[in-house]
């Protein structure tokens, strides 16, 4: 069973070709990493599937190349730079090291100037990339600039599956991969029509910010066509608010792998962050990492589950994609049409939320009610 999903991995969601080549990659358990048993265990897991995928992909494409590194310890975290060199080809990286951009990428402090010069170089060497990605990492690669230069410019079709866990196989991964991409992207047209978005939840949650000029994207779980990207599982529409626009409060009761024992309540003004209050001790762990820098703060994403198979409220990667809950991110969203980098990027997910589109014509409509689609059929 667990050979013939992983399988599918290459072949249905990622449509890998015998004359095709594939980067496949995990991030090993750092040194001073505090890890309970569950997550060591689930970590360990992972990296076997990793192992696992690798040799099944052998079989399907011309080159599989396998990489393990240190975990960097962050989602958002530019990969070192052995990746940079599997992924892209030893010349491109060179390229980058002379115009002393390299160092200026991995630690995401590169300007817009740099970005694009750094683009002219990754166009000129992308027949040397790979053709496909998966992304067995546990912290996200998925907003990253590696990953937006792999498949803004080189047309490269990544999987990234953060967080993953062997169970979501039979879970999350066994769906109607059709059907979800016709509700997804159904449901990101609707939300390209709106001017301004509001959240509420019945835990005292309320956010409302500007989506004016963002466009919404839809993670499909298909990832066949030329630069094609998302997660594993899939099943969101996700989009980057205006910067500076968002105001209120959000109060999470989930962390990104557990539940918290006491409420975590967020105060954001002018689209950031500006206090974080709880006992439980995720509060204190936050406060340090939005303490490190200001972009941090930044109200990043809005994301919405699509995906009728995702079950867990314990695993970010599936929690997220729950049919009929909301996601809100903090920190980075430069990869997907935002204006922060930092390497951060954390997601938060909300149950039964009301979620409520201002349109550019003056209407208004609900999307969710209480965690309840209005008109969208669960099949």
């Amino acid at each position: 069973m667990m050979t013939s999903a992983v399988r599918d991995i290459f072949r249905t969601n990622l449509g890998v070709r015998k004359n095709e080549r594939v980067l496949l990659f995990n991030d090993r358990i750092a040194e001073g990493e505090s890890l309970s048993d569950v997550e060591r265990e689930r970590r360990n897991n992972l990296r076997s599937l990793a192992l696992l995928a690798a040799d099944v992909g052998k079989s399907l494409c011309a080159s599989l190349l396998y990489h393990e590194y240190r975990a960097t310890g962050s989602h958002g975290a530019e990969p070192p730079a052995a990746i940079w060199e599997l992924a892209f080809g030893p010349r491109a990286v060179r390229a980058l090291k002379q115009k002393r951009l390299f160092a200026r990428l991995l630690a995401k402090r590169a300007d817009a100037r740099e970005i694009a010069q750094a683009g002219d170089i990754i166009a000129r060497y992308r027949g040397d990339a790979v053709d496909c990605v998966i992304a067995l990492a546990n912290y996200s690669t998925s907003h990253t600039r590696f990953r937006d230069f792999l498949t803004r410019i080189c047309r490269c079709r990544y999987a990234s599956m953060p967080l993953f866990d062997v169970s979501m196989l039979e879970g999350a991964m066994n769906v109607d991969w059709k059907a979800l991409a016709e509700r997804t992207r159904r449901l990101a047209k609707e939300m390209n029509a709106a001017e301004s978005v509001s959240l509420r939840t019945g835990n005292g949650s309320f956010l409302a910010f500007s989506v004016r000029g963002r466009r919404a994207f839809s993670d499909t779980g298909i990832l066949t066509m030329p630069g094609a990207f998302g997660n594993l599982p899939a099943g969101e529409v996700f989009l980057a608010p205006v910067e500076g626009t968002a105001r209120g409060k959000l109060v999470l009761e989930w962390g990104p792998t557990s539940q918290l024992s006491s409420p975590v309540t967020l105060t954001v003004e002018d689209g950031h962050v500006t206090d974080v209050s709880g006992t439980d001790e995720y509060a204190q762990r936050l406060r340090d990492k939005l303490s490190e820098r200001e972009e941090n703060r930044n109200i990043a994403e809005l994301g919405i589950g699509t995906n009728t198979g995702a079950k867990r409220p314990d695993n970010i990667l599936e929690s997220e994609k729950m049919f009929g809950t909301v996601h809100i991110a903090l920190g980075d969203n430069s990869s997907f049409g935002g204006k922060v980098s930092t390497p951060f990027h954390q997601d938060f997910v909300f149950f039964r939320p009301t979620l409520t589109l201002f349109r550019r014509d003056g209407s208004r409509r609900d999307i969710l009610k209480a965690g309840s689609f209005v008109d969208m059929e669960e099949r």
